[in-house]
């Protein structure tokens, strides 16, 4: 339990999901969540209809908010920190290599990340499905689904789960080409 995880999610304004309208991150420490990080993004393109009822985020809520490019002066310091965790972790991770992408930003090639969707069917076998509010309902974790900030706590708090249940996270540990926006099939 020593490792530093660093659990996201984003929320995206449009079936490209090549923009992020929010994204909240959940840093875990040494078995501890150690700190929390919410904010709307201006995706700086149009939202469409489905987008805006799933996450209950308008245009109008984020006129005013930062664009990708410019918070990555905080997200960068967070995310450079530890291994990477979301749920349905490739969708979250072609978002975020969409947006380097799209706003020029040169992080790094490669990021090590783990899905905690796919954790959680090695962990709890006998559910139906998999799904974040599936997984949150049979735990009794507290979720509001589709808001950036609390699919990021309750993404952290499963991956506690997991861990208290002895599941090697390690095994489940892969790594993502930021430029060619597709997971690698080893380390």
């Amino acid at each position: 339990m020593n490792e530093r995880y660093i659990a996201f999610d984003v929320e995206t304004p449009n079936y490209l999901n090549d923009r992020m309208s929010a994204i909240g991150i959940t840093v875990i420490d040494s078995g501890v969540i150690v700190d929390d990080f919410y904010s709307l993004v201006n995706p700086e393109e149009q939202f469409n209809y489905f987008n805006v009822q799933l996450t209950g985020i308008t245009p109008e809520m984020v006129a005013d908010k930062p664009t990708f490019s410019e918070l990555w002066t905080k997200l960068e310091p967070l995310m450079s920190t530890g291994i990477l965790i979301a749920h349905n972790a490739p969708f979250d991770m072609r978002v975020l290599a969409q947006c380097l992408g799209a706003y020029g930003i040169d992080w790094q090639p490669f990021a090590t990340y783990a899905c905690t969707c796919t954790m959680g069917r090695a962990c709890y076998p006998e559910l139906s499905n998999h799904k974040l509010n599936t997984l949150c309902a049979y735990l009794d974790l507290n979720l509001d689904h589709h808001n950036a900030g609390s699919d990021s706590r309750a993404c952290g708090e499963l991956l506690l789960d997991y861990m208290r249940h002895g599941l090697n996270i390690g095994r489940y540990v892969r790594r993502y080409d930021l430029l060619q926006r597709r997971t690698l099939r080893s380390l």
